[in-house]
């Protein structure tokens, strides 16, 4: 190895960690905020937690409107702020804000306007409808805060001020698990809230996201907004953006409303079912922080090269990327693995509802290996590059004539044993990797989206 392929690796790993530690932290405490409010709304009832974590499916759909938004904010912010352009910083972020504050103020009106029809898509279970329809109709209107900040957040991150975006949304998680803490269990004198303390928590966190991350924007130079930003005044920009934002808002969706009638057929399955599952899901997601922080982290290593015009070191930098999201993704699956007696022995639910976490924790400790392959290579070095279309097109024909049409025969019609339905439904990372490494190689992806 000579001393330039030295000074290459040691850049790039270098630069990765500056990017990626912050993502990861913030994503860690994230995870950990849901896993705070299923082990804290366990010891309520196993019906509030199951009740919470279907009513958490709306604001996951939200989120991947959200993401699109994020990303599409992300792909050209990192590529302008590579080449140098510093002053359409704002504009491209005027874009973002316009639209998420669109989508969110939609979902924030179906939230509390008709949260029992939104909860009846999930389940028809009584008692998991009335829980829900108390937290939707809650923290509905945090949706809207969550996009102001979330697109703020995501500037600060591609103008390499990573660590100070995991400032801000650390300290909002934070606050969020304390006053879950002082809202469920009744401390310092407050009521014991449950469900509603949540809820509470959750609202009261996100609006101090949001007024930190506005002061922040009015500090900034080159984040500063105008009216002008938020009317899709600039033309030639937010033509840009929606080129490549409505194609990962597209696989976002499309990926994410698969994932939702995953909790639908779960949920038609019995309230033990949805709860093994949200804790599994928690478990999943904690020990996924890593992967998931390299996608994001690389995509805007790869997207600042790209819009530097460094071809050659994406392309490099791009199979270093892979390899580490197969190392993070087993390194994840084995956390699952050691964690999964602790987690048996000590989770208050009932003996069926434990025996179907046992298997689903198994079938977790590999699935993480192909969600970290997958969310590294498209939702980060393919998005980096503006090859976007491809994620939509595979997650598209991957979810919806695979797995899910599966899922539902398997359970509703052949009705085989709820943990082959699980295992069925956790195939589609695999399924597509085939198609994923095929499209890599072909190296669309290295493109200069900067005009």
């Amino acid at each position: 190895m000579d001393d330039k392929t030295k000074y290459s690796r040691k850049l790039f790993f270098s630069t990765l960690i500056t990017l990626v530690l912050p993502i990861i932290i913030q994503n860690f405490i994230a995870a950990a905020v849901n896993s705070a409010d299923t082990i804290m709304l366990s010891f309520v009832s196993q019906s509030a937690l199951s009740g919470v974590s279907l009513a958490s499916q709306i604001q996951f759909v939200f989120t991947l409107f959200l993401n699109g938004c994020m990303m599409g904010t992300q792909i050209l912010v990192a590529q302008y702020w590579g080449k140098g352009e510093k002053d359409n910083v704002h504009k491209i972020m005027g874009v973002g804000i316009t639209l998420a504050v669109i989508v969110a103020s939609l979902f924030a009106l179906a939230s509390l306007t008709i949260p029992q029809y939104l909860m009846r898509l999930f389940t028809n279970e009584t008692p998991l409808i009335e829980n829900g329809i108390v937290y939707l109709r809650i923290c509905g209107i945090s949706f809207i805060f969550m996009g102001i900040s979330s697109v703020i957040l995501t500037v600060l991150k591609s103008t390499k001020r990573a660590f100070l975006s995991a400032i801000i949304g650390s300290s909002s998680l934070i606050i969020n698990i304390i006053l879950n803490a002082i809202f469920i269990f009744g401390l310092l004198g407050s009521p014991k809230l449950g469900v509603v303390g949540v809820a509470l928590a959750t609202l009261i966190a996100r609006a101090f996201e949001m007024i930190v991350c506005i002061i922040i924007v009015c500090r900034t130079e080159h984040m500063k907004l105008t009216p002008r930003d938020l009317i899709f005044s600039h033309k030639t920009l937010t033509k840009d953006f929606f080129r490549y934002a409505i194609p990962v808002i597209g696989n976002f969706l499309s990926w994410g409303s698969a994932f939702t009638m995953y909790s639908v057929i779960l949920g038609h399955l019995g309230e033990d079912v949805v709860a093994a599952n949200s804790i599994a899901s928690v478990v999943r997601n904690l020990s996924a922080v890593v992967c998931c922080g390299i996608g994001s982290g690389g995509a805007i290593m790869i997207g600042n090269q790209l819009g530097n015009g460094e071809i050659e070191h994406a392309r490099v930098d791009g199979g270093r990327l892979v390899r580490a999201s197969i190392a993070t993704g087993a390194i994840g699956g084995l956390l699952v693995l050691l964690a999964r007696p602790l987690i048996l022995h000590y989770m208050p639910l009932s003996p069926l509802a434990t025996d179907y976490l046992s298997v689903m924790l198994y079938i977790n400790s590999y699935y993480i290996i192909g969600k970290a392959i997958n969310s590294t290579v498209i939702g980060g070095i393919f998005a980096a590059g503006g090859d976007s279309r491809f994620g939509f097109l595979c997650d598209t024909i991957d979810m919806w004539v695979f797995s899910v049409p599966l899922g539902f025969l398997c359970a509703f019609v052949f009705k085989i044993p709820v943990e082959w339905v699980y295992f069925v439904l956790c195939l589609d990372e695999f399924v597509k990797i085939p198609v994923v490494y095929i499209r890599y190689k072909k190296y669309k992806w290295l493109r200069n989206l900067t005009r």
